[in-house]
């Protein structure tokens, strides 16, 4: 029997943050991949290796955890004002499923640097030594992202001594704005609540902040369902029980924010929305042994992705913790303190964060101009990635 040979497509494999995943330039894919739709789909899992009944992504570029089964595709922007297109597919590691109904804002960190790498951005606006600004039009959300990458000798600097927890190693700072980050047409709040009383079956009734900004999240008290808020990944991930209650409750939040139209329709959806657990600033010992003292952060945030607790903080959380922390009454803002406040840091798994978010109150909206949070990204191989043929 004869089998077709491998396909051969240009692909850069970058980290974002503390995200990973293979990029693509839209043009560079097979002209069947370059639309949506089936055969895009199954081309982008057999590449990241999935699905994976063992879990492991062995046969595919996939990291087999919800930070590293990741891809993306950019390519010219044909709207006035915008540099480039991005489109992000969060890969199910054990579903044939791609997720493309939300932003990873940690991969946005590579964005800029692939771009202009990539011949995206105009050369007159990238400077010789300096900040290049490149300006992202987030597809899956239809977005602005202003990406600040930094330029050396006219090439994108990537090593510097900028650390970010989460990310082993140092690397030079990309400061990415959010634009108005509210998803919704400006639904902030889609209950029109900073706090509601959520009754979930079989958990329970408990307070929560459901909100639109980066990605749909919705936040609870760590307390109210058993937690200290200091938890790391195995204390949860180790928990079968715990995993199916708190999808349960996202699985409810997406159908109170109508995000779904039935219930089963949540397990389609499993990038968002996001479901995240706060408390007041403690003392803990984060993942890598850092000691992360109360006196340091103004909060303890939580966030599961895909099933699983977050072993750092996704970024488009964090622009929801942002929003959220700066406009009285969410839970969030609550957990920090209750204060009025301009950013926010706050203590994760792998240690801390702070973010930045301008919001002002119109009539009984709230409006959030944009949140600002600093990256890295690097690249961590280019070249072709290989795939056996896929069918439609």
């Amino acid at each position: 029997m004869t089998f077709a040979p491998q396909l051969k497509i240009p692909a850069t494999y970058m980290r974002g943050g503390t995200s990973k995943g293979v990029f693509f330039h839209l043009l560079d894919l097979p002209e069947k991949a370059q639309q949506p739709g089936s055969y895009r789909d199954n081309l982008l899992l057999r590449i990241i290796g999935s699905p994976d009944p063992y879990q492991k992504h062995t046969d595919g570029m996939g990291g087999a955890t919800s930070s590293t089964s990741k891809t993306v595709i950019l390519s010219k922007c044909e709207k006035a004002d915008y540099d480039v297109d991005y489109l992000f597919g969060q890969v199910a590691i054990d579903k044939a499923h791609i997720d493309w109904s939300g932003n990873c804002g940690n991969l946005t960190a590579a964005v800029g640097a692939f771009a202009i790498n990539n011949g995206l951005v105009e050369p007159a606006r990238i400077p010789r030594n300096g900040i290049a600004e490149v300006r992202i039009w987030q597809v899956n959300i239809q977005k602005a992202i202003i990406a600040h990458v930094p330029i050396t000798n006219g090439e994108v600097q990537e090593t510097g001594d900028f650390e970010l927890d989460g990310v082993t190693f140092p690397a030079a700072e990309v400061k990415i704005e959010f634009i108005d980050p509210a998803d919704g047409e400006g639904a902030l709040f889609p209950t029109g609540n900073q706090v509601d009383i959520f009754d979930v079956p079989g958990v329970g009734s408990v307070e929560a902040t459901f909100i639109n900004a980066g990605i749909p999240t919705i936040f609870v008290n760590a307390e109210a369902i058993g937690y200290a808020g200091t938890e790391l990944q195995d204390d949860i991930n180790s928990d079968a029980a715990a995993l199916a209650r708190f999808e349960t409750i996202r699985a409810h939040g997406a159908l109170k924010m109508g995000l779904i139209d039935d219930l089963g329709e949540a397990a389609t959806r499993q990038h968002t929305p996001k479901i995240a657990f706060v408390c007041p600033a403690t003392s803990y010992t984060a993942s890598s042994g850092k000691e992360v003292q109360a006196d340091d952060i103004d909060l303890c945030v939580r966030a599961l992705s895909m099933g699983k607790l977050h072993h750092a903080m996704m970024g488009t959380a964090a622009v929801a913790i942002a929003t959220a922390a700066v406009i009285p009454g969410t839970l969030v803002n609550k957990a920090a303190g209750g204060n009025v406040r301009e950013s926010v840091t706050f203590g994760h798994p792998s240690g801390t964060l702070q973010v930045g978010a301008a919001a002002q109150k119109d009539g009984d909206n709230w409006q959030v101009e944009k949140v600002i949070m600093s990256r890295s990204a690097r690249i961590l191989m280019e070249g072709w990635v290989r795939t056996p043929p896929v069918d439609a």
